[in-house]
């Protein structure tokens, strides 16, 4: 699959990024609305995934920290590295900032698909809107 990542700030990207937010954590994993939508996404850089068809399947922000998340992929698109595409531009945006190293808060189940991007995780689970969590880093060489 042919996957084009475009990255924009909240005002052009929110009205294609909500509804893919919508369906993987409101609807899919159960996380309240009010935990899912927050006062960080007017302050960060969005990614959008298009695929050859012009459909939008996967979104990600990367904070003004330089923390990554909200990463999300239509469930029917899993698995066609589209979640890593969306990741490897929102980490190549956080150097470019010049930050030294990106962190995220990875889903425990999503742990090995970010150690396959050079990310390490730390030891303690911890978590968030009820979903075991696990913070990682990616240090920029």
């Amino acid at each position: 699959m042919s996957i084009e990542v475009r990255l924009g700030h909240w005002p052009e990207i929110k009205e294609h990024a909500m509804p893919i937010r919508l369906a993987v954590f409101v609807e899919e994993q159960k996380v309240p609305i009010e935990e899912e939508v927050d006062a960080m996404d007017p302050l960060s850089l969005h990614a959008l995934a298009t695929n050859e068809a012009g459909l939008v399947v996967g979104t990600g922000r990367l904070l003004p920290d330089g923390h990554i998340g909200r990463m999300s992929v239509l469930q029917a698109y899993r698995g066609q590295g589209v979640g890593s595409s969306i990741l490897r531009a929102l980490v190549a945006q956080a150097q470019l900032a010049g930050f030294t190293e990106v962190v995220l808060h990875a889903q425990t189940h999503a742990k090995e698909f970010y150690s396959r991007h050079d990310f390490i995780a730390e030891e303690e689970v911890f978590y968030e809107a009820n979903i075991p969590h696990v913070l990682m880093r990616h240090a920029f060489k």
